[in-house]
C-alpha cells in the first residue's frame, strides 16, 4: 500500500513545509519591495546602498547561524530545530510588518537568513530519515514547491497590496506550520541514533503502515547507524576519509552552482532586470508572477518524476538549458549596450526569463536539495549538511555581490559569467555525481567509496 506510507510521510511533511513557504517569502521579498522603499511612497527612508544591503543581509545570517544549525540539529534533533527556527521566522515578520525604520528591517532579514539556513539544513534530514527510498526524491523535492509557492505569493503581493500583507500572510503560515508540525514524530532514524529505540518505533509506527515490517526496518536502520558510528566524526573527516570528500566536492559544486547559475540573483532582482531589458510585450509585473508560476508547476513536474528519470540525467539537461537561457539574456543586454535597435527583439529577455525559470527549477534548482539529504552518513550529516550549506551561503553571497558590481559596467556582463557557471555544473554532473535514485542511504554510502554493496541475504532488497 504505497499510497497509504506516501500519505503518512507527507502529513509529516506537509507540516513541515509551511514554513517553507515564509522561506521563499522572505527570499523573494526584496524584488518587489525594494522599489516600493525606493520610491517616494515608501513609509521608510531607505538608501540605494541600503537597499542592496537588505538582499545580502540574509546571506550573512544565514552564513553566521551555521554554528547553531550543526549544534541545534544534532543536539535537540531535526523536528526541534525546525520549530526553533520557525519561531525566529514568526517574530522576523512581526519586525518587517511593524518597523518603521531601515535598521529594523536589516535586523529581521538577518535573522530569518539564520532561521532559514536552519530550517533548509534540518528539513531535509528530517524527510530522507522518514521516507522510503522509492519516495524519498518526491518529499525531498515538496520543500522546494512550498518554497516556491512562498515567492510567487511575495510576487502576487508586492506590487499591489499594502506593504503590511506580506508579513501578515507570512506570519499566519509559520503561526499553522508551528500548531501543525509539534504533533508530528521524530525522525526514527535520529532516534535510533539517540539511542531511544521505543520512541523510534512508535515513530516510525505513525509513519508507516501497518503492512510494514517495522521491526525489519527499524534493523536495517540501526545495523546502518552502527556501522556508520564505527566511523570517524570530526569535522576535518570530510577531508580526510574519500567518500566523504567525494561528498562535499559534490554539494560544494552543486549549491554553489545554483547561484552562479543565477537563481539568487533572479530571486531578488527579478523585477529591476525586467525594468533593464524594457521589453514592450508584457508588464514586468505580470512577467515576475508567471515567473514564479511557471517555477512552481516545474517543481511539482520535477517532484513526480525525480524518482522515475534519476537525479542525474535531469540535472544535466537542466544546466544545459539554463545555461542557453543565460546565453540569450546576456547577448540581448550586449546588443542593448552596443546601442542596437533592439525593441523589435524585446520579447527575448521575457521568454529567456520564462523559460529559465521552468528548466532551472526542473533540475538544477531541485536535485542538489535532494542529494543533500541523501550522501553523507549519519555520523557526518550534520557537520555535511551543514558545511555543504556553507557553500550554498557563499555561493548566494558572491553571486549576488558580482551582480551587484558588474551590472554597472554593463548588465550583459554578470550574464555572460553565469551562462558559463550553468554549463560547467552540466559538464561536472555528467563526469562525477553518482546515481542516487532508488539507492537506500546504506548502498549510497557503498558507491561513494566506490564499492559494491553488500546485500542482505534475508532481504535481498536491503544492504
Amino acid at each position: 500500500m504505497l499510497w497509504y506510507v506516501k500519505m503518512r510521510s507527507k502529513t509529516a511533511q506537509f507540516a513541515r513545509t509551511l514554513v517553507a513557504v515564509s522561506d521563499g517569502m522572505s527570499y523573494g521579498w526584496t524584488s518587489p519591495m525594494v522599489p516600493y522603499l525606493l520610491s517616494d511612497k515608501s513609509h521608510i527612508s531607505t538608501t540605494v546602498t541600503q537597499a542592496e544591503w537588505l538582499e545580502t543581509v540574509a546571506l550573512i545570517g544565514a552564513f553566521c547561524g551555521l554554528p547553531f544549525t550543526i549544534y541545534f540539529v544534532d543536539k535537540i534533533g531535526r523536528k526541534k530545530s525546525l520549530l526553533l527556527a520557525s519561531v525566529v521566522v514568526l517574530l522576523n515578520w512581526i519586525a518587517i510588518g511593524l518597523g518603521n525604520r531601515v535598521e529594523y528591517l536589516f535586523v529581521a532579514r538577518f535573522f530569518s537568513g539564520m532561521a532559514g539556513d536552519m530550517s533548509f539544513v534540518a528539513a531535509p534530514m528530517y524527510i530522507a530519515e522518514i521516507a522510503q527510498a522509492k519516495i524519498r526524491g518526491f518529499l525531498s523535492s515538496i520543500i522546494y514547491i512550498m518554497m516556491l509557492l512562498g515567492l510567487f505569493l511575495v510576487y502576487c503581493l508586492g506590487p499591489y497590496a499594502p506593504f503590511y500583507s506580506i508579513p501578515l500572510v507570512g506570519g499566519i503560515l509559520t503561526g499553522i506550520q508551528l500548531l501543525v508540525f509539534t504533533f508530528q514524530p521524530a525522525s526514527p532514524y535520529y532516534l535510533l541514533y539517540k539511542n531511544k529505540p521505543e520512541q523510534a518505533r512508535e515513530s516510525l509506527k505513525r509513519l508507516r503502515s501497518s503492512e510494514v515490517d517495522l521491526d525489519a526496518e527499524l534493523a536495517e536502520i540501526a545495523a546502518g547507524i552502527e556501522r556508520q558510528k564505527t566511523e570517524k566524526g570530526r569535522p576535518q573527516d570530510l577531508f580526510l576519509i574519500p567518500s566523504n570528500r567525494k561528498a562535499i566536492i559534490i554539494m560544494t559544486v552543486l549549491n554553489a552552482g545554483q547561484h552562479m547559475a543565477c537563481i539568487s540573483v533572479m530571486y531578488m532582482n527579478l523585477h529591476p532586470i525586467l525594468n533593464a531589458a524594457g521589453s514592450i510585450y508584457l508588464d514586468n509585473n505580470i512577467t515576475a508572477i508567471i515567473f514564479a508560476l511557471i517555477m512552481l508547476l516545474a517543481s511539482v513536474c520535477a517532484s513526480c518524476t525525480i524518482d522515475k528519470f534519476g537525479r542525474k540525467s535531469i540535472l544535466i539537461v537542466s544546466s544545459l538549458l539554463s545555461g542557453l537561457c543565460l546565453l540569450a539574456l546576456s547577448i540581448y543586454f550586449h546588443l542593448q549596450y552596443l546601442d542596437y535597435d533592439v525593441s523589435t527583439v524585446s520579447w527575448i529577455p521575457i521568454a529567456s526569463v520564462l523559460i529559465y525559470a521552468g528548466v532551472f527549477k526542473y533540475g538544477l534548482g531541485l536535485v542538489p536539495i535532494v542529494i543533500t539529504a541523501e550522501i553523507f552518513p549519519a555520523k557526518m550529516k550534520a557537520i555535511g549538511m551543514t558545511m555543504a550549506d556553507v557553500m550554498f551561503v557563499i555561493g548566494g553571497i558572491v553571486a549576488i555581490q558580482l551582480y551587484q558590481v558588474l551590472h554597472k559596467l554593463g548588465m550583459f556582463m554578470p550574464f555572460y559569467l553565469f551562462a558559463a557557471s550553468a554549463f560547467l555544473v552540466a559538464i561536472y554532473s555528467g563526469i562525477c555525481i553518482p546515481e542516487t535514485k532508488g539507492k537506500s542511504l546504506e548502498e549510497i554510502q557503498w558507491i561513494l567509496k566506490g564499492e559494491k554493496p553488500i546485500k542482505n541475504e534475508k532481504n535481498p532488497n536491503t544492504v
